[in-house]
């Protein structure tokens, strides 16, 4: 095996030429005897004054929120959890919508020296009941009225110690649990603070369970403090400097969402929340955010909204050709920045010039105005989208991790982007690509294991103390990871064919009217996929083409949906071979959704729910 340093990435390459390890140098090591708690009150004691989150002020606009302000208001709360029976090491269950309440009990309960365990608000009442007594919790905190029931009824499910349930909707009460702890000293809730160290478990994250029962994932203080602090300066130019600001809408519970946001408070980073998805646009327009996390539905949501709005308005043409601009550009930046081509023409900067003025600027206007920099996480972006908003000038940089990695492992950043792919290790983490190509994992964000699952803790390790995360993937030269598959999803037909299916769902969901895809073929003579339809774009469709407003239903039968569908399946084939393309696919006339049981909270598809419950549809596609 022969090895390359390039600065701090280091790469090794076996004999045969194939790259096999990435790892970026550490650039951050915190003490022994610090917590996730330290960081912020380092911008405290460096910046008083630093405003670090905002809340609606009830006329459309925003209050500024300080970081003297925001310690304040979290040393009560946890004086109040102290107040109450919360010991260090005690577990305390959040169902709460994105909001400040929840940044602020966040921080409350490890200044109280417990652990936090977040629960999707989606979860149902047996979810809900499970992840409790799963992980003993003694109390839990719920942010509206319906989350206090669903708790409630969770409780009563399981027996032992039943957690108590507590209201946090609104800020009067949170002022209500600082004030029942104003007995507790200072140096009681300093005790307390400091006690934990940073291999300590400083919250338990539920897995969204794609492949069963959902398990606790124990991540430490390290595993967010120290990632934190490697992964700050790594992204220096995406989160900006002076009034940097983000708007989260993205759950608090998935572990992403929190990692930034505790990111922000180091570096000062502003944010602001949004827990609708009818008021995000007015929030993104009066908040002006200076750069977006985001997953990919969101963008598709955005890109393909685009393209049916210029349509309706009678400018599809021109829009469609704005959008080729932008993607041509983004792909001639790309292929300057590796060496493979000069660069945009001049032709093609003119051409894009023109339409940022005329197409581009209207989609800036869209997102606040003020965003120079996106983030892609939780699953893969498709290409096209990514090199689109990059080429209209809102870079988007993906990244890669799982829960079990407290979210990014690897990022492109400014610089150092290669779309297509996950990007390069963060500071401190190392990427291995196993024999069978499965993505390994080593560095300080790696977790701890599973509460109380030692025997799938072990399995989750190789012997080196990689983290084998199931995922498929390759690595370039520079070290990019490009994800290829999942292992349990691998397809083999009933003629010995190895087919992988993430790379023909990609290319089928870029279709605007496809929702979710997912290619079926194991044991079968040859490949076929299941096909559903998104909602807002059926009546998009419709209305483009003179159609009266058809159902899900309807869709699923229509002669013109299905030859459009058709399209991207023969698109789709065109990079495979004979043996892996689709023959045969079928439109499901249903939303595959977290509320029927077939997505994840993170907006993950449960695959192995979708064959179990579609499998006699599965069977009539073979049988006819």
């Amino acid at each position: 095996m022969t090895e390359e340093h390039t600065g701090s990435e280091h790469v090794a390459q076996t004999s045969s030429n194939q790259i096999r390890e990435a790892a970026t140098a550490q650039v951050a090591w915190l003490e022994p005897h610090t917590n996730a708690t330290d960081g912020v009150l380092d911008l405290w004691a460096a910046r008083p004054h630093q405003p670090v989150y905002a809340v609606p002020n009830g006329t459309g606009g925003w209050v500024d929120v300080s970081i003297t302000s925001f310690l304040d208001q979290v040393r009560g709360v946890s004086k109040g959890l102290i107040a109450l029976g919360v010991e260090p090491e005690d577990r305390v269950a959040v169902m709460a919508p994105t909001s400040y309440s929840w940044a602020v009990v966040d921080q409350a309960i490890w200044f109280a020296g417990a652990i936090s365990v977040p629960i999707y608000e989606t979860s149902s009442v047996h979810q809900v009941s499970a992840v409790l007594e799963d992980s003993g919790a003694t109390l839990a905190l719920a942010g509206s009225v319906e989350l206090q029931d669903c708790l409630r009824a969770a409780v009563v499910k399981f027996n032992g110690n039943r957690p108590a349930v507590l209201p946090i909707e609104e800020v009067r009460q949170l002022d209500d649990l600082a004030a029942s702890g104003e007995h507790i000293s200072d140096e009681q809730l300093e005790a307390a603070r400091s006690r934990a160290d940073l291999d300590d478990v400083a919250t338990l994250v539920y897995t969204s369970g794609t492949t069963g029962r959902a398990k606790g994932v124990r991540i430490t203080h390290r595993n967010l403090a120290e990632g934190a602090a490697n992964i700050l300066p790594f992204a220096d130019q995406i989160l900006g400097e002076n009034e940097s600001r983000t708007l989260i809408f993205l759950p608090l519970a998935h572990v992403l969402a929190r990692a930034v946001q505790l990111m922000c408070l180091y570096r000062g980073v502003q944010v602001a929340h949004s827990a609708s998805s009818a008021k995000l646009l007015e929030d993104l327009a009066s908040f002006r955010p200076t750069w977006l996390l985001a997953v990919p539905r969101v963008f598709e949501k955005v890109y393909h909204g685009a393209s049916a709005k210029a349509r309706a308005e009678g400018r599809g043409k021109i829009f469609e050709t704005a959008k080729d601009t932008a993607i041509l550009y983004s792909k001639a930046l790309q292929a300057e920045a590796t060496g493979e081509g000069p660069g945009p023409s001049v032709r093609l900067r003119a051409r894009r010039a023109m339409f940022a003025k005329l197409v581009y600027s209207k989609l800036h206007a869209r997102l606040g105005g003020s965003v120079r920099y996106m983030i892609s996480g939780a699953s893969a972006l498709n290409p096209e989208i990514a090199h689109f908003f990059t080429g209209i000038g809102l870079p988007v940089q993906e990244g890669y991790g799982l829960t079990e990695s407290t979210a990014p492992i690897t990022l492109n950043i400014p610089g150092a982007t290669r779309i297509g792919t996950v990007g390069i290790p963060v500071p401190g983490n190392t990427v291995r690509i196993a024999a069978d190509s499965e993505v390994l994992l080593k560095g300080p964000v790696i977790f701890d294991g599973y509460h109380e699952k030692p025997e799938a803790s072990a399995e989750a390790f190789d012997a080196e103390g990689f983290f084998r995360t199931g995922d498929l993937g390759s690595l370039d030269e520079d070290g990019f990871l490009t994800l290829t598959g999942r292992k349990k999803d691998l397809i083999v037909t009933a003629g010995g064919k190895n087919v992988y299916p993430m790379p023909m769902e990609e290319v089928i969901r870029a279709h605007p009217l496809v929702a979710e895809v997912i290619v079926v073929g194991d044991d079968r003579p040859y490949v076929a996929a299941l096909i559903t339809l998104d909602a807002d774009a059926v009546a998009d469709w419709c209305r483009a083409n003179g159609y009266r407003s058809l159902s899900l239903i309807d869709a699923a039968k229509h002669p013109r949906v299905r030859q459009e569908i058709g399209l991207s399946v023969e698109a789709a084939n065109r990079r495979v071979s004979r043996a892996e393309s689709i023959r045969k696919f079928e439109l499901l006339d249903v939303e595959l959704s977290e509320e029927s049981g077939h997505m994840t909270a993170s907006m993950k598809l449960m695959r192995h729910r979708v064959l179990v419950d579609f499998e006699g549809v599965i069977d009539s596609v073979y049988a006819n």
